[in-house]
């Protein structure tokens, strides 16, 4: 199996890379920014993914492409624009192309960063409300995910990726947000094997005793998260809950401007 990986350089796919290693498998990681330390089955072609022969190349003979190149943070519209959102259009039009049928998007809690906590399980899925022009950018994502799932029959998942990170830090809402590592390369294996054409949008998110989220959509395509924040609560834990606040926690404030580069 052939997995390409956008964006590899990046935190999500630094911590999730070692997690991903099988014998058989190869893994094509992607970036602007060089990769000198591979491990085993790795391999590395720099290439930007603006760049619609360059990405098409890189997945030649992919079993699974996973996006997660661009801008992480909000950045002005023009920068959006051109990196995420047309990005994203060549991430999926290199992967057609390259006869690719398997595709998982990162996409965002910022997508529906205005709703409010107490409100996000609700649904499986939620209607966008985005906060940021990054979080425009990951649903333009989402819509050219579900475009190219429905026009070529393609298996596109975009996951709504909260807080990615080795530990839960001082806590706060990373125990509400929190996806290990772990539970995301339990995600990929789900995608690296789904044999589901169309488009399949889930929360990509710890199975946490304090989530805000549903995890029923993911359960559907067989994304059975294992980890929980609360086992890594210590002493210095805040296990304050506000379920009043936004998704986008800091995003919405107005010390981070739309547009503004943080």
């Amino acid at each position: 199996m052939l997995i390409a990986i956008t964006g590899a350089a990046g935190l999500v796919g630094t911590l999730v890379r070692p997690l991903l290693r099988r014998p058989g498998r190869v893994v094509r990681l992607t970036d602007i920014v060089a990769i000198d330390e591979l491990g085993d089955g790795e391999e590395f072609q720099p290439a930007s993914i603006t760049d619609l022969e360059a990405m098409t190349a890189a997945f030649t003979g992919a079993d699974l492409v996973i996006h997660l190149g661009g801008h992480s943070a909000e950045r002005p519209w023009e920068q959006i624009l051109e990196t995420n959102i047309n990005g994203g259009y060549v991430v999926l039009e290199a992967a057609h192309r390259a006869g690719v049928p398997r595709v998982l998007l990162g996409s965002s809690l910022h997508a529906t960063g205005y709703v409010a906590a107490r409100d996000a399980a609700a649904a499986p899925v939620l209607q966008p409300r985005p906060d940021t022009y990054y979080g425009v950018g990951k649903v333009a994502l989402e819509a050219l995910g579900s475009l190219y799932a429905d026009r070529f029959g393609m298996t596109v998942v975009s996951a709504r990726i909260c807080t990615v990170a080795d530990t839960i830090g001082t806590g706060g809402r990373t125990l509400s947000t929190w996806l290990s590592p772990a539970d995301l390369a339990r995600l990929i294996e789900t995608v690296s094997e789904l044999d589901r054409p169309g488009h399949h949008l889930i929360w990509a998110v710890s199975d946490n005793t304090r989530s805000w989220f549903s995890l029923e959509a993911g359960k559907a395509i067989g994304f059975h998260p294992l980890d929980d924040a609360e086992s890594r609560i210590g002493p210095d834990t805040d296990v304050r809950e506000d379920r009043d606040a936004l998704l986008a926690g800091v995003f919405a404030d107005a010390n981070h401007p739309l547009g503004g580069t943080w």
